[in-house]
């Protein structure tokens, strides 16, 4: 066996608050069906040792139109030709159902973020789904930068993002937005919501008008209750949260993505 004693936790669990009991457990059963996007043609076909051709892409798609899907995060169209000239079939095709909102995934950088909104043009109905990882061991040993240059790096993009879209929605299309801070799990809770406050204060998000917040247990290093536990935490904390909907990205690291 590997030695085991060399790893600490990796997580940030909520901070004990005295007093306060979660509420999670003590349901039994939920009042409301929860949306499901497949992040297969995506996430799924990242994962893949060759990833899947254009024609393969295709054959999968169609599957999950018939499996009924309304959300489809349908690539990274930035990040090869392929996943370009997949979502251009899509749309210069009319391939999108009226029913049907397509995703697509960009870095929260300035090239990629132009490149995804290139793909994206003439789309029905699209979710632009933007990220950065925010958590202390990537601050520390990738970008070399405190939280509040993390946070910068969120707002500049959801100001492009902003900005790049008024034009696609006055012209008809229903946009609307995303944002992931990448391993979430690894992040301390109160700056997780403080940064998902400013993403959507900089995309003038409304009750009427909100952004989707997507956690992602993008490393599986805690337990589902744990992780639970978090999501509570944040929901309470978030100031916007009338102008948010909360999306849970589970992966399958330790065998309780379901969980």
């Amino acid at each position: 066996m590997m030695d085991a004693t060399k790893y600490q936790i990796g997580y940030y669990p909520p901070p004990v608050e005295p007093g306060h009991v979660y509420e999670w457990m003590q349901k039994d059963h939920i009042e409301t069906a929860p949306a499901w996007c497949s992040v297969d043609l995506r996430d799924g076909n990242q994962s893949l040792v060759v990833p899947m051709s254009l024609e393969e892409k295709l054959e999968f798609y169609e599957m999950l139109l018939k499996i009924g899907f309304k959300e489809i995060e349908v690539g990274f169209p930035a990040a090869s030709e392929t996943e370009y000239e997949f979502l251009r079939k899509l749309i210069d095709e009319d391939r999108i159902p009226q029913d049907v909102t397509i995703q697509v995934l960009t870095q929260c950088r300035d090239h990629i973020i132009r490149r995804t909104f290139e793909a994206v043009k003439g789309a029905p109905r699209a979710i632009i789904h933007f990220y950065n990882s925010t958590s202390t061991l990537q601050r520390k040993v990738v970008f070399h930068m405190d939280t509040d240059e993390i946070t910068k790096i969120a707002t500049d993009a959801a100001d492009l993002i902003y900005e790049m879209s008024q034009p696609l929605i006055q012209s008809g299309m229903n946009l609307r937005f995303e944002y992931s801070p990448e391993s979430f799990m690894g992040t301390e809770m109160d700056y997780a919501v403080e940064v998902c406050q400013a993403v959507l204060e900089h995309l003038h998000a409304a009750p009427e008008r909100k952004v989707i917040l997507n956690l992602p247990t993008t490393v599986e290093n805690c337990m589902p209750n744990q992780f639970a536990d978090m999501l509570e935490y944040f929901i309470r904390r978030l100031p916007s949260r009338d102008c948010a909907i909360i999306s849970l990205h589970p992966h399958n690291d330790r065998g309780t993505g379901v969980a």
